[in-house]
């Protein structure tokens, strides 16, 4: 009867082999189950960029919340913002072709879908407190903050002992 083995913990130069694939085998398991497609394979793929999770920027200021997304290949009219309460909601359908040809083969790949991303606020704005630009498949929102949400800043005594 054959005998199984876990893989090796470590490498004869003493790294460690089995975590980092662990790791990432359990990355590309949970992508899989949020977006229904696999990361691409590289180190420099950041988790939450892949096209149906758009990367993000926040900027929180004393004034408002500056939000950029990164949504290249969607056009204007696919994009939907919305906020309910707190919490700021992107919404858009995503449709790409990528065409590879060499002599011995021809291949073309799509990647389309839908995504939706919800990004908490912590404030309710008012009704007119947003705007949205967009342009070079960069969305940008700019949501100012209501009195009552800026920040006052109280110092804290610290104590010995």
């Amino acid at each position: 009867m054959p005998r199984h083995t876990l893989p090796s913990l470590h490498s004869e130069s003493g790294g460690s082999l089995f975590f980092p694939s662990f790791q990432k085998e359990i990355n590309r398991l949970i992508d899989q189950f949020r977006t229904g497609f696999p990361m691409p394979d590289t180190a420099e793929q950041p988790v939450f960029s892949t096209p149906l999770f758009p990367a993000v920027d926040i900027v929180d200021t004393d004034e408002a919340m500056e939000i950029s997304a990164e949504v290249p290949g969607v056009r204007q009219e696919d994009l939907e913002a919305t906020i309910t309460g707190d919490i700021l909601t992107l919404k858009g359908e995503k449709s790409s072709d990528h065409e590879e040809s060499e002599d011995s083969f021809h291949r073309i790949e799509r990647r389309y879908g839908s995504f939706r991303r919800q990004i908490p606020l912590g404030f309710s704005p008012e009704e007119d407190a947003v705007s949205a630009s967009f342009a070079n498949g960069v969305l940008k929102l700019r949501v100012a903050k209501p009195v009552t949400a800026k920040a006052e800043v109280r110092k804290i005594d610290i104590s010995n002992g």
